[in-house]
């Protein structure tokens, strides 16, 4: 059994191991594979059974190129870069990663949050500058100081991300609510559901943990913003596309929405005429809420056991059954 990994550095840059897919056939590991030249693409899976990609494209072209190809892994929960119903239709199952940075995920929210309450990383290099040794006063700050406890977190899309950086919000004092198609018990344990009008108007933090649907794109634009509070925090580590981004820089260089933190873009890597790039009080992460190594050990280890599971007829996370 042939077995390729396409773009692994980013799941494991050498700190973890790819052990477990050794022992179930013939690996072999790139770190990166171009997302665009197909000649590549097809050349790199060749006649291996088994094709593990993260980022890479697999298209019906590649599969109408390598028939031998049996089975697809994707080291993502999103599986978009795969056509899968080209896969389905030439009967290739095709796996994700339905659930392996909840937590880790939750704490970046939190972290981008607290960021721009506090200024850490700013003021850390300035008393490293030697301002605070200068100062004329016993302490310095350079821009306002947030404190959170009372104030209210709206969050949209109540799953278990959202769940997570709800329960986190609540243990800091503030006030829950969400919104989401589809309330349940849990939810209602950390939050009040209410409408999406409800939640932009009552918030001082709105927090993005949905999926991106037709009905979620953009969902933050000029025309959303318009309901929130005056100064609202943004926050998105979810996907780049729910944020018209344009509309987001106008209203944080108007300084209607105070700050914005974000983990995620339209277009990534982050292109270099991105308006939020240039935007006030804008922080953009590298999308790497997902990235700590305990979570990145655990999508390895449901990547290799959706691979033996497979191969033990017992297929599971199929996303195109």
């Amino acid at each position: 059994m042939k077995i390729v990994i396409l773009d692994g550095y980013t799941e494991n840059p050498g700190d973890l191991s790819w052990e477990g897919f050794e022992q179930l056939g013939e690996l072999t590991v790139y770190d990166r594979t171009s997302l665009t030249d197909i000649g590549e693409i097809n050349a790199r899976i060749g006649d291996a059974e088994i094709v593990i990609t993260n980022k890479t494209p697999i298209r019906r072209e590649t599969l109408d190129a390598c028939p031998a190809i049996r089975y697809i892994g994707v080291l993502a929960t999103g599986y978009n870069v795969v056509d899968v119903e080209a896969a389905k239709d030439k009967g290739i199952p095709v796996a994700n990663i339905p659930s392996y940075g909840t937590e880790a995920v939750g704490q970046f929210a939190i972290a981008l949050l607290l960021e721009i309450c506090h200024h850490i990383g700013h003021h850390d290099k300035a008393v490293k500058e030697g301002r605070w040794a200068s100062s004329p006063d016993f302490c310095f700050w350079d821009y306002p100081l947030i404190e959170l406890s009372g104030k209210t977190m709206g969050i949209i899309g109540f799953g278990r991300i959202g769940q997570v950086t709800g329960r986190i919000a609540k243990a800091m004092g503030m006030e829950v609510i969400a919104y989401d198609e589809y309330p349940n018990d849990s939810g209602r344990e950390i939050a009040r559901y209410v409408s999406l009008d409800e939640l932009l108007a009552e918030s001082h933090v709105i927090s993005l943990h949905c999926p991106l649907f037709p009905s979620t794109e953009g969902i933050v634009n000029k025309d959303s913003i318009a309901k929130m509070k005056d100064g609202v925090i943004v926050l998105n580590n979810s996907r780049g596309p729910l944020i018209v981004e344009q509309d987001l820089a106008d209203a944080l260089n108007s300084g209607k929405v105070y700050a914005a933190g974000l983990d995620v873009a339209s277009a990534e890597p982050v292109r270099g005429d991105n308006p939020l790039l240039t935007a006030k009080n804008c922080i953009i992460t590298p999308h790497i809420s997902w990235a700590p190594k305990e979570s990145r050990q655990r999508l390895m280890d449901i990547a290799v056991d959706n691979l033996r599971q497979y191969l033990s007829g017992s297929p599971v996370n199929i996303v195109n059954a």
